[in-house]
């Protein structure tokens, strides 16, 4: 059995660069393919410099089509029997390929998520190797004393020769901040603890997920109408054809962060009806009042937060035969208004 790994990048050569020497220590080799979706920079040059055993397969979109898009394109040119989706700014633990692999051959049917941390020190460099800022960042990058730059920096040789330093300096979660803290410690707790739950396709995380490549072909791959939550809509399909959600402990990737932050579902729009129209259930249209509740807003009753997998499990099935977002929403909160009530 062999893998493929796909990484899907746009405009973050300094960091690619990275992502590629991570791959290039892996305890069992792997085929890589880079799919630059449009990008403005070197990233031609950087995969072409790559310090990799094989050459890289190398996907270039002239415009920018999308996380869903560049996926599915790396997937197409995939010869291995088992896909890694990764970024363009995450890196690989030096085992994660052969943990993938060796789960992959007991669990044929997986869809496979690893433990996914970030590195908040990387969040004001484009280039966390060199120390280049990112833009409108280069007042506070002069203004940092030596030893505080060197502290931030993640360079090659951290990768090749002290990859334990790197774990030391790694956070639990993809972004920084309290809530997505809690959303990574939930979804990893419904994946080892509730291996029942029927919503376990919600902790499908976007890099260091893999699938088999003849399931992942069988099921249409991502949806390209979703740059966002397409990995969730993915597994959810996945699930609903026979696989199963599995956590793989101490399979890490490392999330080299961004001031720009995280891609809030609660701000970006276009994403739910998509989803919801493809997948009319309950759970779908309550995942937004899972991720609310996890911010604690006061106008949310502490009665009707959805703060597990479980308790969404719960809530949708008190929703079933409701139809719509809103009024499943609607009839969720009423069910709690209701039952303080008596």
């Amino acid at each position: 059995m062999q893998a493929s790994v796909v990484i899907r990048s746009k405009d973050e050569a300094g960091r690619l660069r990275l992502t590629l020497a991570s791959l290039a220590r892996q305890t069992v080799p792997a085929e890589i393919i880079v799919v630059n979706d449009g990008s403005r920079d070197h990233t031609a040059a950087v995969v072409a410099a790559a310090p990799l055993p094989c050459p890289v397969i190398y996907v270039e979109h002239g415009q920018a089509q999308g996380r869903s898009a560049a996926s599915n394109a790396g997937a197409a040119r995939a010869s291995g029997d088992v896909l890694i989706f990764l970024d363009g700014d995450t890196l690989a633990a030096p085992d994660l390929v052969e943990r993938h692999l060796q789960c992959h051959r007991q669990h044929t049917d997986a869809i496979i998520r690893g433990e996914t941390r970030h590195l908040r020190c990387t969040r004001y460099l484009a280039d966390p190797e060199t120390g280049l800022p990112m833009p409108g960042e280069a007042s506070r990058i002069a203004r940092l004393p030596p030893y505080e730059l060197a502290r931030m920096r993640i360079t090659q040789a951290d990768i090749l020769h002290n990859f334990d330093g790197i774990l030391a300096r790694s956070l639990e979660g993809i972004y920084p901040g309290t809530g997505p803290r809690k959303l990574y410690e939930l979804e990893m707790d419904a994946l080892q603890n509730h291996p029942g739950c029927n919503v376990l396709w919600a902790a499908a995380a976007g890099a260091n997920l893999s699938v088999t490549t003849a399931i992942f072909r069988a099921t249409g791959g991502f949806d390209r109408a979703l740059t966002i939550n397409e990995h969730r809509e993915l597994a959810l399909r996945l699930c609903q054809a026979g696989g199963r959600m599995l956590p793989l402990a101490g399979a890490c990737s490392f999330h080299m962060t961004h001031r720009a932050g995280w891609r809030d579902p609660l701000v970006e729009a276009g994403w739910e009806q998509i989803f919801y129209q493809k997948h009319p259930i309950a759970a779908v249209a309550l995942l937004a009042v899972l991720w609310r509740s996890l911010a604690q807003p006061p106008q949310l009753p502490v009665a009707a937060r959805i703060e597990s997998l479980p308790a969404l499990e719960a809530a949708a099935l008190r929703c079933a035969g409701i139809y719509g977002i809103e009024a499943i929403r609607n009839a969720h909160l009423q069910f709690h208004i209701m039952a303080d009530a008596s």
